[in-house]
């Protein structure tokens, strides 16, 4: 099984529960579980986290060398797909634009190309003004979990160690 990690699974985990200062464990596990080819998050993903031009940015550069894959024809060609469902839902004009302008499609196109589970903290929502991840992950048949399920399905471990 791969992951497709949405860039709110990195914003959050710096802004909260694993800040790069105090739990190095998790982004070391982040990088170990992409050299195993397990983990992958994309392109786009990588530009809205230069755009916060902070440690995670730092971070993203210095470690992020292949766990930001490329958009390559494979998922170009899962845009349609994409774009018609969520045309065909009963969403607001502006939220059909948002998703199709921010790297939200993107992501779900990477999981359909290469049967990827998207992982992201949202949840789904019955709510016309803002298409969510995990909706889109529904209507189009992609498996979706947050990044809890995925420590815990991986049986993550972030263990103290003795103080230096």
């Amino acid at each position: 099984m791969t992951y497709l990690l949405d860039a709110n699974v990195f914003i959050q985990a710096k802004n909260l529960h694993y800040g790069l200062d105090f739990c190095p464990a998790f982004w070391q596990w982040l990088l170990d579980n992409n050299a195993a080819g397990r983990v992958f998050s994309i392109d786009k993903v990588a530009d809205e986290i230069a755009a916060g031009g902070d440690e995670l940015t730092d971070w993203m550069r210095d470690h992020g060398n292949g766990l930001f894959v490329k958009t390559g024809a494979a998922v170009a060609a899962q845009f349609g797909a994409v774009s018609t469902w969520a045309t065909q839902q009963q969403y607001e004009p502006a939220a059909i634009n948002t998703f199709l302008q921010v790297a939200d499609d993107y992501l779900i196109a990477h999981a359909l190309a290469n049967g990827h589970v998207v992982v992201a903290h949202e949840v789904p929502a019955n709510s016309v003004k803002r298409i969510k991840i995990p909706n889109a992950c529904i209507g189009l048949n992609l498996r979706f979990m947050t990044p809890y399920e995925i420590l815990r399905r991986e049986r993550a471990r972030f263990v103290l160690g003795k103080k230096p």
